[in-house]
């Protein structure tokens, strides 16, 4: 269980305060609260932790209701924290409820709901509890469990080892937006003392899924004036380490952040060490002690003269290396050392079109024309409106009848549009058996028909989604293998199987960019890519907003090594129509 405050409650950080706000919302479910108190709690304890700016301070100036998510209810447990150091209704849970058993809902695949029945039904109230329940093959013979969920537990417990905290990684959705406006701050303030450049350095400079830390690299003739233009930034909530020339600290969301300055004549040398991957440095080390060159993030020093060379840029790195410039998504010694020519890789603004996308008639939050208006705003050309279909599960479906009067809908939108088109399409759910959840004669009226697996996730995906493919009207299958980063691991799904099916039958796989997902992975991305696949990056919005996650999406492409070709909605619709099965 989450300790009580040891700091002052005025000094407590955003992090620490939202994650009280979640183990409220995760002891309430467990206590058998209302979903809407529980949602409530959770809601607002992700607001807190994205605010950039300090909740205690919000507070005690009366404006932390302005937050969305966060009401008077939550605004006066916030109270009752900074005023005496608890939350009252936390501490009667924390009393009531086991410590052990919150514990365990940290683990992949479980969660709060899951592990209450675990509970309930065979005393399990901990994670030593849950172990040897799975030794006793106790778990099985419960009904939606079986031995493959007590062979992940397993494996979810040995990855946990003592800790279960949870997730140590931010998205990088959350963290590289705070990296992007420290680097403007220090940019923009940093005039003050002679700022050359800033940059973001570190996994986050990759574009990786998810960041442990946000590394900062900057040049500037008073090195000291610009870290202490970092140290009193407000996004900056507590400074553990400063020197002359860097300074540590974390952000009010909990995110560690380091900023290194340096001459300008060893920022490349900096730069280029610190962007990383450990794997593609070593690989650079090993390859240029061949060379009789040693590289280091002071410089590379060359045996033959016994001088230290140092660099303002990364290109001069790795010209001194031999080597092209490498883009920062492909430095994970994945071949990218063995390049002569770098390929082109996708960039945003070549996407022309986006295909998935929710409105209101299922769990979205905009109506068509809203997503159409969000589109254009984008530079985009087409959307494919595919809302989730009859059997999605979670109450937010579309019927058959509703669906054609979408269908009607789209086709009225189109004839007033004279420079967009929208298509009328379905996310649909493919069943246990393989099948689709509407008829084959309603999915040959749709423009796009997207597939997923929203149900029954452990009843054989890898055939569903192969069925899936084999059916004629189905396009691409969406967030083929289930992720959900930090928080849930892919279905047991047999990816090489899908890949082939993929490409033996023109179906097209997705790179959902929901920062959550960024599904395929870009190790499968590239593996579609290389069995001559075509991929297709969407946002899966569910509000107008969020059609930016595409953003992600292209992240995850470039990881992938995928140039514009190999990305099917690079093309204008007409031309990827063409690519239909069949050229429908």
């Amino acid at each position: 269980m989450a300790d009580d405050p040891q700091t002052p409650p005025s000094d407590l950080s955003n992090a620490r305060i939202a994650d009280l706000f979640d183990e409220l919302g995760d002891l309430y479910e467990l206590d058998g609260a209302v979903v809407h108190r529980v949602m409530a709690y959770r809601n607002g304890a992700k607001a807190m932790r994205d605010a950039p700016r300090s909740i205690a301070a919000l507070t005690r100036a009366g404006t932390v209701t302005e937050l969305p998510g966060i009401g008077k209810t939550l605004a006066e447990k916030l109270e009752a924290l900074l005023t005496t150091g608890e939350i009252p209704a936390l501490t009667k849970l924390r009393a009531k409820i086991p410590d052990g058993l919150r514990m365990i809902t940290r683990l992949p695949g479980l969660g709060p709901k899951r592990a209450k029945r675990l509970h309930a039904e065979l005393g399990i109230d901990g994670p030593e509890a849950l172990r040897a329940a799975i030794a006793d093959q106790r778990i099985r013979a419960l009904s939606g469990f079986g031995p493959k969920s007590e062979e992940k537990l397993l494996a979810a417990l040995d990855a946990a080892g003592d800790d279960l905290s949870g997730p140590k990684r931010e998205l990088l959705s959350k963290a590289l937006p705070i990296a992007e406006q420290l680097v403007a701050e220090l940019r923009d303030r940093g005039a003050a003392v002679g700022v050359h450049r800033v940059e973001i350095a570190g996994s986050a400079r990759r574009q990786a899924d998810s960041v442990h830390d946000l590394d900062l690299i900057a040049t500037a003739d008073d090195a000291e004036g610009l870290v202490e233009i970092f140290a009193s930034s407000e996004l900056i909530d507590d400074v553990h380490r400063r020197g002359t020339n860097g300074a540590s600290a974390n952000t009010h969301t909990g995110l560690s952040v380091d900023l290194r300055v340096v001459a300008p004549d060893q920022f490349g040398n900096l730069l280029q060490h610190f962007t990383g991957s450990k794997a593609h440095n070593v690989a650079i080390r090993e390859a240029a002690v061949k060379r009789g060159l040693h590289v280091s993030e002071y410089g590379i020093l060359d045996d033959a003269t016994g001088e230290t060379e140092r660099f303002a840029t990364e290109e001069e790195v790795y010209a001194r290396l031999g080597l092209p410039w490498i883009p920062p998504e492909l430095r994970e010694n994945r071949g990218e050392l063995q390049l002569e020519r770098v390929p082109k890789l996708i960039e945003l603004e070549d996407l022309r079109g986006d295909l998935h996308m929710h409105t209101t008639a299922s769990d979205g939050r905009g109506s068509i024309r809203d997503m159409v208006d969000a589109a254009r705003a984008l530079g985009h050309e087409y959307i494919a409106i595919t809302d989730h279909s009859a059997s999605h599960g979670f109450g937010d479906h579309v019927t058959p009848d509703q669906l054609r009067a979408t269908i009607e809908e789209v086709r009225r939108l189109n004839d007033e549009l004279d420079d967009f088109t929208v298509l009328a399409g379905s996310e649909v759910n493919i069943l246990t058996d393989g099948s689709l959840d509407y008829d084959d004669e309603l999915l040959a009226e749709l423009d796009w028909v997207v597939a997923s697996v929203h149900t029954a996730f452990g009843s054989d995906p890898t055939g569903r989604i192969i069925a899936a493919c084999e059916h004629p009207s189905v396009d691409v299958i969406a967030h083929p293998t289930g992720r959900l980063i930090e928080k849930r691991t892919a279905y047991d799904l047999d990816v090489d199987a899908m890949i082939e099916a993929a490409a033996r039958t023109g179906t097209f796989l997705e790179i959902n960019g929901s920062p959550r997902r960024r599904d395929l992975h870009d190790v499968h991305a590239r593996q579609a890519k290389d069995a001559g696949v075509l991929l297709v990056i969407d946002s899966d919005a569910h509000g107008p907003e969020t059609q930016e996650n595409v953003r992600w999406g292209i992240a995850t492409a470039r990881r992938a090594w995928l140039g514009p070709d190999d990305v099917a909605n690079t093309r204008p619709w007409p031309a990827l129509r063409k690519l239909r099965k069949g050229g429908r």
